[in-house]
């Protein structure tokens, strides 16, 4: 038996800490003995049943996790390795990793790199990993420090504030876009050049407006990624990859067709196992894990359902890790 968070809808909605009982392993899959996870804005929204990301009930909460192998049936992994786990439908369509114990698919873990302990890694989590994937987008479309600033919105959020600590340690100069004037601050310590307000770029604007950013990273979508292209230099790069202002894209094809801008989504759910490896070595080689370190807290099982509330609400910043195995 082993403990989880526990999501239920019927005959309404609860969420708490259940014992369950262990699975057998089919082939190919692994059991972790999870030691963290760590609180996205997905889990926020799973937690407090504000959005249908759960698609499959009873559910266990946390699309991210790390531990040990406890039991392997997938010849890549051997007991006693320690693993990192993220997306993949956990959390949504199967169970997630917010539990002392969780049963996933080999394919889909990456090794935790030796240079990040486990809690590093999920102070990171998938926010973090997002960012990177976002970085890697910028610089293979050619986006490199000296191409001129680098937009980041919705910087106070998880992917945000990631992705400018990433941004800074690489040498970019980064334009964090926020909603929040008392975070301000908090955004320059984590290496943001500039702090702007956000809605400056929430509101619509013209198709084509003055050149100034080589890059964006986007999590905020509707109008606010529509402005943010429109705000791109000639040949420039956005790298979208949230929609907390709407799905919406209300802009038109004049950037592209103009000014040879690029956009390019960024998935992390099902992105493939290469391209996880290469943003998690890439994470442990080039994130200041002295800024990691000032941003993250930790958080018990029990207390991530009001955490989840607090960060649904915007009430919260940096990176929250759950201790799972407490």
């Amino acid at each position: 038996m082993f403990k989880a968070l526990v999501l239920k809808k019927e005959p309404e909605f609860w969420v708490g800490l259940e014992s369950l009982q262990s699975v057998e392993l089919q082939v190919g899959q692994v059991r972790l003995g999870v030691k963290y996870s760590s609180l996205n804005y997905k889990d926020a929204l799973a937690i407090t049943n504000t959005a249908p990301v759960v698609r499959s009930w009873p559910m266990v909460a946390g699309i991210d996790g790390v531990g040990v192998v406890m039991e392997s049936k997938d010849p890549g992994w051997a007991v006693g390795e320690w693993a990192i786990h993220n997306g993949w439908g956990m959390g949504e369509t199967s169970f997630g990793l917010m539990a002392q114990q969780a049963v996933v698919p080999g394919r889909g873990l990456v090794r935790l790199p030796q240079s990040l302990t486990a809690l590093e890694s999920m102070a990171i989590g998938t926010a973090g990993y997002t960012a990177m994937l976002c970085v890697m987008a910028l610089e293979r479309h050619g986006v490199v420090p000296s191409s001129g600033e680098v937009l980041v919105t919705g910087a106070s959020g998880g992917v945000g504030s990631m992705s400018v600590a990433l941004l800074s340690s690489l040498g970019y100069s980064v334009v964090a876009s926020s909603g929040k004037s008392e975070e301000h601050g908090f955004l320059r310590d984590l290496g943001a050049k500039e702090v702007i307000d956000r809605a400056l770029l929430s509101e619509a604007g013209k198709p084509l407006q003055k050149e100034r950013f080589a890059g964006v990273i986007d999590s905020v979508g509707s109008n606010t990624l529509a402005n943010a292209l429109a705000q791109t230099k000639y040949a420039g790069v956005v790298a979208a990859c949230g929609l907390a202002q709407g799905a919406d894209l209300p802009s038109t094809v004049m950037p592209f067709i103009l000014r040879s801008v690029s956009l390019v989504g960024i998935d992390s759910v099902m992105a493939p196992i290469a391209l996880r490896q290469e943003a998690w070595t890439r994470l442990a080689k080039d994130l200041d894990l002295a800024k990691l370190k000032r941003i993250t807290q930790v958080v018990s099982l029990q207390g991530a359902v009001q955490k989840a509330q607090a960060l649904r609400q915007g009430l919260l910043k940096g990176r929250w890790v759950v201790e799972v195995s407490e």
